[in-house]
């Protein structure tokens, strides 16, 4: 199967299950995912910021859903590169080569 008229870009990535068991995963770095790592947070954070200028007051409060939830996704994809990185070793190194961008293709 092709991903944007290309041959997909995957690693098989080996890991140690906590029962001492080796499971490969597929990490692919194609299509979304070949933008950056967790793209699928952009769309999430601007339907947050459209819905909070839906509302007639424009205080601190009808803003706190979007500013909270930037902060989780943010801190969220910090956390879990640390978990990848644990959990694949080598594997996330050259993933992370081939997608270096966090949420924000060319910024994070």
């Amino acid at each position: 199967m092709n991903i944007w008229g290309e041959p997909p870009k995957i690693i098989r990535a080996k890991y140690i299950t906590g029962d001492g068991k080796e499971q490969t995963s597929l990490l692919l770095a194609s299509g979304w995912w070949g933008l950056s790592r967790h793209w699928h947070y952009i769309p999430e954070i601007l339907a947050s910021i459209f819905w909070s200028q839906c509302l007639v007051t424009m205080s601190f409060m009808s803003w706190f859903y979007a500013i909270y939830l930037t902060i989780l996704l943010t801190d969220r994809a910090w956390r879990d590169d640390e978990r990848c990185k644990g959990k694949y070793g080598q594997y996330w190194a050259e993933y992370c080569k081939l997608v270096p961008y966090k949420i924000i293709p060319g910024i994070i």
